[in-house]
């Protein structure tokens, strides 16, 4: 789980540092930073992965051992916009706790890296995990050369080493490769260990036209990012009876008419296709709605044997009817509890607002670009000037159609 995150220099971020919380909810206008906030959390998968600077930025094609990675949107050339035209790097720092296995208990973590979007090089790096493990020796990238020289703490007495890493990918992922003696195994699978917290996230953008398709896989444990083998995982859902009747239960607040199943069909070589049955008839996936659909791919996706540590959601409200968004704000909020996997959204709807607890307002944020600068801003709502003292008077959703949280920022 990621605790505190911190961007600079970042598409439209100077400097922006946030709390988060199991679920958290990311509101606003069009072009206000929310899905430039998500682009940084993939910029932090990207790194758990291993990739360079530029694979990471501008994509990486399918590999031997590898899928497509579609990189951020606008690439190196727009990831750090005009700020690094000014000579300064992008940073992004997280902190935040893994479980340790061997000792059976959670272990907090720092990470920071700095780096130039358009060089494609590190210029600075720091990994804190139970103590700390390296940092850069050059800050702010003095040297432009093919490595990068970090302090190793290797926890021995005497002046710590300095090692040289690629420049080019994230120290980090090159540490928990392995280093034939150079750092001690324990702070290599450490480094294993921070780079999973990364790597392990998953973005959730259903595609209906996927969604209505046949699988290409029989089973699987976790779907594809726009609801590829969708299917496939309803088949495995449905191979566990409490998982089913759990998924289920959610489908039938969904429908206007009771859902008296959930399952598959199979095609010509057994390929699963979604199909619901209702008063003993079966409804294949491509008679059914968009919405439908949607709320089935986005409700499955947190009954993944594979679960996530983090799981991302653009604009829930889409293709769900406003008399269902509680529905939806409801099954956010009982899997984000459950505490396996950490839930980031966004949304444009007063009506899932509505439905917050004020508990939540610290971890549901308000984004907003400053017209001038053209700099992002994101402010949790409980800290918004005069917010709690107006909320109890009249309704968030109405602050946020009337653009009261803007103009209080």
């Amino acid at each position: 789980m990621i605790e505190q995150i911190t961007i600079k220099n970042f598409k439209s971020f100077t400097d922006v540092t946030l709390k988060l919380g199991p679920l958290n909810i990311f509101i606003g206008t069009n072009a206000s930073g929310k899905s430039n906030f998500f682009d940084a959390l993939r910029v932090l998968q990207g790194i758990g992965y291993g990739f360079t600077i530029h694979e990471i930025l501008d994509g990486k094609p399918k590999g031997a051992t590898s899928e497509v990675w579609e990189g951020v949107r606008g690439g190196s050339a727009r990831a750090a916009s005009a700020f690094e035209d000014a000579g300064q790097p992008t940073l992004l720092k997280v902190s935040g706790k893994y479980y340790d296995e061997i000792y059976g208990c959670y272990e907090w973590y720092t990470f920071m890296i700095a780096f130039s979007a358009q060089e494609g090089r590190l210029c600075e790096e720091y990994l804190s995990a139970g103590g700390d493990i390296y940092a850069s020796l050059l800050p702010n990238g003095a040297d432009v050369g093919p490595v990068l020289e970090v302090c190793y703490y290797k926890g021995a007495r005497g002046q710590p080493p300095h090692l040289k890493f690629e420049r080019n990918r994230p120290v980090l992922t090159q540490m928990a490769r392995g280093g034939n003696g150079k750092w001690t195994k324990a702070h290599s699978e450490k480094a294993q260990k921070v780079a999973h917290v990364l790597a392990d996230m998953q973005r959730i953008d259903p595609s209906p036209s996927l969604l209505r398709g046949y699988s290409q896989a029989h089973e699987i444990s976790r779907m594809g990012e726009r609801g590829e083998n969708f299917a496939a995982l309803v088949r495995k859902i449905c191979g566990d009876s409490k998982a089913k009747e759990s998924y289920l239960s959610w489908l039938r607040e969904l429908r206007p008419h009771d859902v008296d199943d959930i399952g598959t069909l199979s095609g010509a070589v057994g390929e699963p296709l979604l199909m619901m049955k209702e008063k003993g008839r079966e409804w294949p996936a491509p008679v059914l709605s968009d919405g439908t659909l949607r709320f089935a791919a986005i409700a499955a996706a947190f009954f993944q044997p594979d679960m996530p540590g983090v799981l991302t959601i653009e604009e829930i409200e889409n293709g769900v009817h406003a008399s269902r968004l509680r529905l939806l704000v409801e099954l956010l909020r009982s899997r984000a509890a459950a505490g396996k996997t950490q839930v980031m959204v966004t949304t444009h709807s007063p009506v899932v607002l509505a439905w917050l607890k004020p508990e939540e307002y610290a971890t549901t944020f308000y984004c907003r670009r400053d017209e001038e600068t053209g700099e992002s801003q994101i402010v949790p709502l409980n800290e918004i000037p005069k917010f709690k003292e107006i909320v109890s008077k009249q309704p968030i959703s109405d602050l946020f159609t009337e653009g009261w949280l803007e103009e209080a920022l």
